[in-house]
């Protein structure tokens, strides 16, 4: 999964906001006393976000699953010392199962990574983690794609764009009674050789749930942590029937503070 898709992620991203996303983040925990110190982007992608927090003075750790999407990551922040950014440690590893050294004052999820976990016991597990590696009332905040997206924005529809470089055909599949939405992507991909333009043809399959509220806050207090609130994601609004993306915190319980 992620894999020659990699190649084209950010090019295909663009649009989406992470300038807006980093300052709503790093103003949330600013607000609730989280200033400085190790902060963990799960399911970090090529680490746009990542560098982003990483400017704004945390010591960030990324840590993503695909190792196409890491190698990207790296080569982007090798310039840290000139952009002024900290240096960022990257992780293969997969939410399910991530360890660390030790634990982190937060932990971020953005760009609907967690709607990956398909299971209850597969969220609640990454749920424990989170639990277990933050520091003494530490955040968790993540989003997730509502039911409400997959549906109506999404669900059985296709989209297909030509850039320069690539092109991909983009195909969602919508099945209501499980609530999982289905990727098919075919990429277009641009292979010079010989000094001609040829194009590869790649194909990948994403499966992603919509999880409902109430489940998700059942298995936050299941993992032991503390539910905090959801609101519509980076707007500080409530959530609404048409919200789109949602946000949701949670804290760390069961650490004693020194």
């Amino acid at each position: 999964m992620y894999e020659e898709f990699a190649r084209i992620y950010d090019e295909l991203m663009e649009d989406v906001p992470y300038r807006a996303w980093a300052d709503y983040l790093t103003g949330y925990l600013k607000a609730h006393g989280i200033g400085e110190g190790l902060v963990l982007d799960l399911g970090c992608g090529t680490g746009t976000l990542t560098r982003l927090l990483s400017g704004e003075g945390y010591d960030m750790i990324g840590a993503d699953c695909s190792d196409a999407m890491l190698q990207i990551a790296a080569e982007k922040s090798a310039d840290a010392i000139c952009t002024g950014e900290s240096d960022i440690l990257w992780l293969q590893q997969d939410m399910r199962s991530f360890e660390l050294y030790g634990t982190v004052r937060a932990m971020v999820s953005a760009c609907d990574s967690m709607n990956y976990m398909l299971t209850s016991d597969d969220l609640l597990q990454v749920f424990k983690l989170a639990n277990n590696y933050l520091d003494p009332g530490g955040l968790f905040l993540f989003d997730m794609n509502t039911a409400y997206k997959y549906r109506e924005i999404l669900g059985d529809k296709t989209f297909a764009q030509s850039l320069p470089d690539c092109a991909y055909i983009w195909e969602n599949s919508w099945f209501e009674e499980e609530k999982i939405n289905q990727y098919e992507l075919t990429l277009f991909i641009r292979e010079s050789e010989s000094g001609h333009a040829l194009y590869d043809r790649y194909e990948e399959i994403h499966m992603q749930r919509a999880w409902d509220i109430d489940e998700v806050k059942e298995l936050i207090g299941k993992a032991g942590m503390k539910f905090v609130e959801v609101l519509d994601a980076y707007t500080g609004r409530s959530v609404s029937d048409t919200s789109e993306r949602v946000l949701f915190v949670a804290q760390e319980q069961g650490k004693q503070r020194i």
